[in-house]
């Protein structure tokens, strides 16, 4: 009896020695892997749609990772526990600007940090025509056009030059062949929304995040004014969602459904469908038959890994064919 219990015994402290090795053993986070990465240039991208071309250029020269992932809203993200360690890592920081990441305390960062490039800003000096506005405010969704978002390739080579010089070549031909291929599928998005008839082309999404996209893919060859163009979007809410909306917001976008016979609504991946709701609703009251479509649409957020959006272009590309399914 008693060396069965010493038995017992030795087999249970086994048992949790194995287990408590086996828990020691874990995978290293994404921020680890990217902190030990050696010999390679740190680079932090605050969005996914940053990060995905970041990438192409960078090659197996650096060591990337995005500050904001998921369905998170870059218009206002705070800083959360392990960014601080990022940020303070990172030999570059690609950001957006425009205005798009005014969290205070990113904003503080960015603002301080010793190698900060804010992409956007820099197409805007190159090219102030491109830039749209919105309620006098700076539209920052200038990823939502691909030829557009195409420009930001220069300052990021010029960027990871400075400090690597010795990568320019490589630096170079990834930004070469990044460029080709987004054009590319800048022209086949916009033949296959151009082939759906234009009196379908009218969108409706959750906040102002389209406006780039209406200009670029769903718009007419006339249509080159904002007067003429922009009649093609609209949104309850506006550049930086915020869900209060006033009793005048939805029946302005009521009107603007009516006017343009326009039956189904889009909600975006990581906006609230809120706003949508109060719509459909009020038009359900009018007698307006409106229904929010069962695909949400990706604007201020890539899809997760494995899905059919989880990079830049097939972000884009996705967003185009929940369009054409449901108008065609």
């Amino acid at each position: 009896m008693k060396n069965s219990l010493i038995l017992f015994t030795l087999l249970v402290l086994a048992s949790c020695a194995l287990i408590a090795g086996c828990s020691s053993s874990r995978s290293p986070s994404s921020i680890e892997m990217w902190a030990g990465e050696k010999g390679k240039v740190k680079v932090l991208s605050t969005t996914a749609m940053i990060d995905d071309i970041v990438a192409q250029v960078g090659g197996e020269r650096i060591a990337h990772i995005a500050l904001i992932t998921g369905e998170i809203d870059p218009h206002s993200y705070e800083l959360v526990k392990g960014d601080d360690e990022k940020l303070s890592l990172a030999q570059v920081i690609f950001f957006n600007g425009l205005g798009l990441e005014h969290g205070a305390s990113l904003r503080y960062q960015l603002e301080h940090h010793e190698n900060a490039i804010a992409l956007g800003n820099l197409v805007l000096e190159k090219n102030p025509d491109l830039i749209l506005h919105a309620d006098k405010e700076i539209d920052p969704h200038i990823w939502m056009d691909i030829s557009l978002w195409s420009r930001i390739i220069d300052p990021i080579v010029d960027t990871l030059v400075r400090i690597d010089p010795a990568g320019a070549a490589d630096y170079r031909s990834n930004a070469d062949a990044a460029r080709q291929k987004m054009m590319e599928e800048h022209s086949a998005v916009y033949r296959s929304l151009q082939n759906i008839p234009q009196q379908k082309r009218y969108l409706v999404t959750s906040h102002d995040a389209f406006n780039y996209f209406t200009r670029a893919y769903l718009a007419t060859v006339d249509e080159k004014t904002p007067s003429e163009w922009k009649m093609r979007f609209d949104a309850p809410e506006g550049l930086a969602p915020e869900g209060q909306l006033s009793a005048s917001d939805i029946q302005a976008i009521i009107d603007h459904l009516i006017k343009y016979h326009i039956e189904t609504v889009f909600p975006e991946s990581n906006v609230s469908r809120d706003s949508l709701k109060k719509v459909v609703h009020a038009c359900k009251q009018m007698g307006l038959t409106v229904a929010i479509s069962n695909h949400p649409l990706y604007g201020d957020a890539m899809g997760p890994p494995g899905s059919d959006a989880d990079t830049y272009l097939k972000m884009i590309r996705y967003d185009a064919d929940v369009l054409i399914e449901a108008w065609k």
